[in-house]
């Protein structure tokens, strides 16, 4: 298995479980937030997917680049769920594109943090980025209302 593929796996074992608890959602569900600074269920969604697009792709091209669709307007369910899926297939096709050089070449985030770092380091601080906040997406979930909500990780693809 390439270097890409078991990050790609180590990535959905996650992702897949975010996106179970968003195909439970309704649209009153949308702008819950849990305090009155907190992002929105929707608002929370959307930076987890466009975060992990932004850094895989900023892996593939070697330097930061601004999400993509980072603005994307939502405003059912079935919009987020619909989109869910679009960027969930779009990061993953990236990510299996990854060759081994760029797990390993420097990434420039001297715009967004002013450092380099290495292709795999930056995909972990975003795997680990995705964990928690997918934490988050259950906490908002259980508020809500949900139950017999998925296991933490897939244990299986």
């Amino acid at each position: 298995m390439s270097t890409a593929q078991s990050f790609t796996n180590s990535w959905l074992r996650h992702r897949l479980v975010a996106n179970e608890i968003v195909e439970m959602v309704s649209d009153e569900h949308l702008d819950f937030r849990p305090w009155e600074k907190a992002m929105t269920l929707k608002e929370l969604v959307l930076h987890m997917l466009f975060s992990a697009d932004m850094f895989t792709e900023a892996v593939k091209q070697g330097a930061f680049v601004p999400a993509a669709g980072a603005q994307a307007t939502v405003e059912t369910a079935e919009q987020l769920k619909r989109l869910v899926q679009e960027v969930t297939a779009k990061t993953r096709a990236a990510m299996e594109s990854l060759s081994d050089e760029q797990f390993t070449d420097l990434v420039d985030l001297t715009k967004l943090f002013g450092t380099k770092m290495p292709g795999k380091s930056l995909l972990h601080v975003m795997r680990d980025h995705e964990i928690h906040h997918k934490g988050q997406l259950y906490v908002y979930a259980r508020m809500i209302g949900l139950d017999n909500l998925p296991m933490f990780v897939k244990q299986q693809l």
